[in-house]
């Protein structure tokens, strides 16, 4: 199966940055830990200062690693992910800023890397590439994803998004066959039907305070796949769901237990 025929379904359980309630998200241990529990992973992806793709979903490292403890690092305020090599990127610890005893530490995963993973456990994976338009040009960002895709031969096994939408439209004509998916946050683009063709995606991920069953069925109706971030409670997946949404994007829900519902 396809990532497109996946989504062509209902009831879709993503793990939101992997299973990032008992696990440092972004992290290779919660992709593992996702497994048995999603219908597929979603991962934030930026570009190193070298021109490697990581996964991260700070444009800084303050929140998910232990840069601020490491002397030679201290001068490099404000540990923007883009001004380090992926040498010094590798020599961070990814995994104890989440556990009490801070003492399990989990090394930086690469897209490569990611990609790997899902081909070696046949599992999707939504690449999320995170807005870098103010470091490098559009094609230079999603050329470097797309060469990821293309080496690890997983093309099926991928869907992109981002909030910045001119990634899509050239990750459409780089990747025809990959799925793609707009992303929004506080407002519905104008005109959003002809927006959406217009960039060519297969998808609508919006926050779930955006969305209603008008907007659901729209999309649905025109060919869409809708999905809705980030959805923590049974009893919201479950009202998100009947209004005909495709997939939801959770940090805790299990996918046994929405098909409880």
């Amino acid at each position: 199966m396809k990532f497109l025929e996946l989504l062509n379904k209902t009831n879709i359980i993503a793990a939101h940055r992997g299973a990032r309630s008992i696990a440092p998200e972004n992290t290779l241990i919660a992709l593992k830990k996702s497994l048995g529990r999603c219908d597929f992973i979603e991962i934030d992806v930026q570009l190193s200062r070298d021109g490697a793709v990581i996964v991260m979903h700070d444009d800084t490292l303050e929140r998910t690693t232990n840069i601020t403890e490491i002397e030679r690092f201290k001068s490099r305020k404000p540990y923007r992910v883009c001004d380090f090599t992926l040498d010094e990127l590798r020599t961070l610890d990814y995994g104890s800023w989440f556990y009490k005893d801070k003492k399990h530490k989990e090394p930086l995963l690469t897209l490569r890397e990611a990609l790997e993973f899902i081909k070696e456990n046949n599992i999707f994976l939504n690449i999320e590439i995170k807005d870098m338009s103010g470091i490098l040009s559009d094609d230079a960002a999603v050329e470097a994803v797309v060469k990821e895709i293309k080496e690890s031969d997983a093309s099926e096994l991928v869907l992109i998004s981002s909030f910045r939408h001119e990634y899509l439209k050239l990750a459409k004509e780089k990747l025809p066959d990959v799925p793609t998916a707009a992303l929004v946050e506080n407002n519905h683009p104008p005109k959003l039907i002809e927006y959406l063709r217009e960039l060519g995606v297969n998808g609508y991920n919006l926050n779930s305070e955006l969305v209603d069953k008008e907007s659901v069925e729209m999309l649905r109706e025109a060919g869409f796949f809708v999905g809705v971030y980030t959805v923590n409670d049974v009893k919201r997946a479950k009202k998100l769901f009947g209004m005909g949404v495709n997939c939801i994007f959770s940090d805790t829900l299990e996918k046994k237990e929405v098909g409880a519902l």
